[in-house]
């Protein structure tokens, strides 16, 4: 991982120039759960003016290509301008994303690509929480003087809206939503900005106990390279139960 991180900021560098502020490493990798064949790479890239898209075409094809070196999951960054990050803005304006589901779409049209990935996007507000908590810099201003704290009802509404639809989803991605709704409900409850791996560890102690087998499945799954058979039926009612549980602890 040292590798790609290492080769992204050196390349961001040659590629913004005098107009990077900064970036900034989140997720599994500074949570201490990082698992090569299940996690991503997740980065923040801060500059300070809007970028052309001739600079953004040449971004990408950096990432992309690093992309292709990275773990199983791939790279997943957004580029903001500083101005967004303090006073924090929400929803959150982004200049660019990538993720590996849009490399499809970034391979057979790059230009329309440029052209239209730039918008808000309200994950970012988990992100930067992240960052504030738990986050690295990996070049350039620190994390305190370029991210303000997230207002707690910007985070509540970004997680939210996040796991809104978890009993429809959850039997798509069964470990990823039986993890994020753990840590989801560890902030309300608790005030704790958890990984999925700590969140699944909390579920395990205040969460009844007729879900701790699947749980207990899920942070298998996570921390090992081997597919899990989920009950299903026992999933959905898991779902059902945290999102209810997330609600009312929300309204608060």
């Amino acid at each position: 991982m040292d590798t790609v991180t290492n080769s992204f900021v050196e390349k961001s560098k040659e590629i913004l120039q005098d107009n990077l502020v900064g970036v900034y490493l989140h997720g599994s990798a500074v949570m201490g759960c990082y698992n090569p064949a299940k996690s991503d790479i997740d980065l923040i890239v801060v500059v300070k003016n809007a970028i052309e898209d001739k600079v953004k075409k040449s971004f990408m094809d950096m990432v992309v290509e690093l992309n292709s070196k990275g773990p199983a999951k791939g790279i997943e960054m957004s580029i903001v301008k500083q101005s967004v990050c303090k006073p924090f803005v929400y929803p959150t304006p982004f200049e660019l994303h990538f993720s590996v589901a849009h490399l499809d779409w970034y391979g057979k049209n790059p230009d329309d690509y440029v052209l239209k990935m730039k918008g808000e996007d309200k994950d970012l507000a988990a992100h930067f929480t992240i960052i504030n908590h738990r986050g690295k810099c990996l070049y350039g201003a620190s994390i305190k003087d370029i991210f303000a704290d997230v207002p707690v009802q910007d985070f509540i509404d970004s997680i939210w809206n996040d796991i809104a639809e978890a009993e429809e989803e959850i039997t798509d991605n069964p470990m990823y939503i039986i993890l994020n709704l753990s840590r989801v409900l560890a902030y309300l409850k608790d005030g704790l900005v958890l990984s999925k791996k700590e969140g699944g560890e909390w579920a395990l102690k205040n969460v009844h106990e007729r879900y701790h087998s699947l749980i207990q499945d899920a942070l298998i799954e996570y921390a090992e390279d081997r597919n899990i058979s989920y009950d299903t039926n026992l999933a959905k009612d898991y779902a059902k139960y945290m999102v209810g549980e997330i609600a009312s602890e929300k309204n608060k």
